[in-house]
């Protein structure tokens, strides 16, 4: 475990604030839960909670259809982080946050189809040899969970069925959530 050299006190209440540097770094934003564990050694551990986690293996069963049948590289991710790849080396985009500008695209809850010439939006930080093509939010209750989306190595656009199976398979994750 990282020390970080922040001390805080609990008030009456029972609560603590987590400084706001570490929720920055963490993309820890108001509401998100979180999953309390504790250790033998007197040790309390806070970790973000996915609701996208519990579907990890499903969703990579999806994306490994979704890319069989198209032909294109394929993931879903939750709101911070790519949880299921196919289509490309895994090891490339498994487990890395998303980039920032996808995360605007969650949040703008609309599904995004990139237009030729359009600035490219990186699927992950650190992977900006591929583009998005299209990315579906998956909602849930009308909160952001994710994402499923289509992505291209370099410049690429995709057509409408590719567009519409995205948000087909978004809205499908986000109903399965929901129960």
């Amino acid at each position: 475990m990282k020390a970080t050299g922040i001390v805080r006190r609990i008030d009456d209440l029972g609560r603590v604030v987590i400084p706001k540097e570490i929720r920055r770094t963490l993309r820890i934003r108001d509401g998100d839960p979180l999953e309390i564990y504790t250790e033998k050694d007197g040790e309390v551990i806070f970790k973000k909670y996915s609701p996208m986690g519990d579907l990890t293996d499903f969703a990579g069963q999806m994306v490994e259809t979704l890319s069989k049948t198209t032909g294109l590289a394929a993931a879903i991710t939750d709101r911070d982080s790519v949880i299921a790849v196919c289509g490309v080396q895994k090891r490339e985009l498994a487990g890395r946050q998303v980039s920032p500008e996808l995360e605007a695209v969650m949040e703008g809850r609309q599904v995004y189809h990139r237009s030729s010439g359009e600035k490219p939006i990186a699927p992950a930080d650190g992977a900006e040899k591929y583009t998005v093509t299209v990315a579906a939010p998956i909602l849930t209750e009308g909160d952001v969970m994710g994402c499923v989306l289509f992505f291209a190595e370099g410049d690429g656009t995709v057509g409408e069925v590719e567009y519409k199976l995205a948000q087909t398979v978004a809205t499908f994750l986000g109903k399965q959530m929901e129960n």
